[in-house]
């Protein structure tokens, strides 16, 4: 219909062109809609699209070691993982910065237990040097506050380091330390802690500088500590010896502390030079295997692929991707088992289902409600309760052994393995799946004129005939609802096998659940669930091209 005439625009009866008042009243349609549906959108992008979103996030994130470690992980960059070497001396320094810091925020375990996920023996390596970092240099330390009384004194550190009264401050640094302790221990550091590094002294000094301003940040944020009332670490006196032994030129620094800084500088130059490879190898030997550098520098990376790696039974290698070792290889079987298992239980349930679904659906309505109960009875029951009744009686001693027993089917030293084992499962889970399977077909079987049936037979058909090639095809639609429905439910079942499962009947969810809640390795559990998910899509897209998902009916 035209919106124009001859004269101009048709109008609306409050005399505006219909064609605005038109779009007005579309778009105010559309956010009355949007309105209405809002609170289930939301609803689903949090407890649905979300906790996806955040699981296929963890299975490749990997900031943890570069949180941890940021300077050893920059100084490893060059360092060559194809030789038998161990890292130079830098890297040693930078990783004494790093440990010391992650040790006092307690962060230091949380980085083993990634890296020994890994590689077997790393975590201890990382306990033991977060109680014995503090033991690396303590003669040129002990040395330096023999020196001066200064270096003990708070009071002289917090001037020295602030650079005095009206000194020009470097706050680039203290935020650039306050974003790295950020990242270590996920709390906020603000700018405004009664401390701010001196430019002269920070330029003068760059590693003293570093280290005092972290322990400042620590000790006001994480402690709750006045910064001009605490001592400075024990990193933070050893990174003054290492600023003086590398030569600094002090003759143009008359601010605060100038004097002691020249009376230390003359004791650093003659003290031995700190051997940090040696101190780390001293506290655990293991610092000395190039392997574990080799782990560290391959999981420095803020994303790894690593996790599926490792779901797949494989693993990362200085030469590229690699089957782990056969007495290692579990998942690719736990997922070949799940997906075995799941369909067994989908087929058994649609065995045992259509059956019941064909009878509701056919006899008398007082009838069928009365049956329809007893369907719906488990429901009223624990889950719990169900798979553990079930575990009573298939056991050696349990019920129905003892029935084939008393009935002579089976003599006493014959009788039946049937728990903790790929049949338990599939018994228990089909009673508990059984219902999702028969309401679906009913409701589609109830919906199916009997006249269809009648009237094949009175053209001559069977009762066979007449129930498969009319009654049959009716009930596909129930049928795949309710496949749909029990297998993405067995698929990700972990309590049933895992209580009558045994050894080998338990699928890839309880690995997915051991891992969340015993080993902590949320990472490969997330890359699992990954997989998991998409080989679920995979199948669904698959019945969708065999079968078609517009057949799929609940009624």
């Amino acid at each position: 219909m035209s919106v124009t005439t001859d004269t101009g625009p048709v109008l609306s009866a409050d005399g505006k062109p219909l064609k605005r008042s038109l779009n007005k009243a579309l778009r105010a349609q559309k956010l009355r809609a949007l309105a209405l549906i809002a609170p289930l959108l939301i609803f689903v992008l949090v407890t649905f699209i979300a906790p996806i979103a955040d699981m296929l996030f963890r299975s490749v994130e990997n900031q943890i070691v570069s949180n941890t470690m940021p300077r050893a992980t920059a100084e490893l960059a060059a360092w060559d993982s194809d030789t038998s070497e161990l890292p130079d001396d830098t890297v040693f320094e930078a990783l004494y910065t790093d440990m010391f810091l992650a040790a006092e925020a307690k962060k230091h375990t949380r980085l083993g237990s990634r890296l020994n996920y890994e590689q077997p023996g790393v975590s201890s390596m990382f306990r033991a040097t977060g109680r014995n970092v503090d033991e690396i240099g303590e003669d040129q330390i002990k040395a330096l506050e023999d020196l001066n009384g200064v270096w003990e004194d708070e009071t002289f550190w917090f001037t020295l380091m602030t650079g005095g009264d009206g000194a020009e401050g470097n706050s680039a640094l203290l935020q650039e330390q306050a974003a790295s302790l950020a990242r270590l221990t996920d709390n906020t550091y603000p700018a405004d802690i009664g401390f701010v590094p001196g430019q002269a002294i920070s330029d003068l000094l760059p590693r003293t500088a570093s280290a005092y301003t972290s322990f400042a940040l620590f000790s006001a944020v994480d402690n709750g500590d006045v910064v001009a009332e605490e001592e400075p670490w024990a990193a933070v006196k050893l990174a003054l010896i290492q600023d003086l032994r590398s030569g600094v030129d002090l003759s143009s620094y008359s601010g605060p502390g100038a004097a002691e800084l020249a009376e230390a500088q003359d004791l650093a130059t003659s003290l031995p030079p700190v051997d940090f490879k040696a101190g780390f190898i001293d506290i655990d030997e293991e610092w000395a295997d190039a392997e574990n550098w080799t782990t560290i520098k391959m999981y420095s990376p803020d994303f790894t692929s690593g996790y599926f790696l490792n779901a797949v039974d494989y693993q990362k290698t200085p030469d590229g991707f690699a089957p782990r070792p056969e007495n290692e290889q579990i998942y690719n079987t736990l997922f070949q088992r799940t997906l075995f298992m799941s369909l067994m239980i989908m087929g058994s349930c649609i065995l045992l289902g259509y059956p019941i679904a064909y009878l509701l659906a056919n006899l008398p309505m007082r009838t069928a409600n009365l049956l329809m109960i007893l369907v719906l009875l488990p429901f009223w029951t624990s889950l719990l309760v169900r798979t553990s009744a079930w575990k009573v009686m298939l056991q050696q001693q349990g019920v129905i052994n003892d029935t084939l027993v008393w009935l002579g089917l089976i003599d006493e030293a014959g009788r039946l393995v049937m728990i903790n084992n790929q049949f338990g499962t599939i018994v228990a889970m089909t009673h508990i799946l059984l219902p999702f399977m028969i309401l679906p077909m009913y409701s589609v079987m109830s919906t199916i004129p009997q006249t269809y049936v009648r009237a094949a037979k009175s053209l001559g058909a069977t009762n066979w005939t007449a129930f498969w090639r009319v009654y049959f095809p009716q009930s596909v639609p129930g049928i795949g609802a309710g496949s749909i429905l029990v297998f993405i439910l067995a698929i990700g079942y972990y309590i049933t096998p895992e209580i009558v499962g045994g050894t080998t009947g338990t699928f890839i969810s309880n690995r997915i659940a051991y891992h969340i809640s015993s080993s902590l390795n949320w990472g490969l559990a997330a890359a699992l669930g990954s997989i998991l998910l998409v080989a679920v899509l995979v199948l669904y897209w698959a019945y969708d091209k065999i079968v078609g998902i517009d057949n799929v009916k609940l009624g």
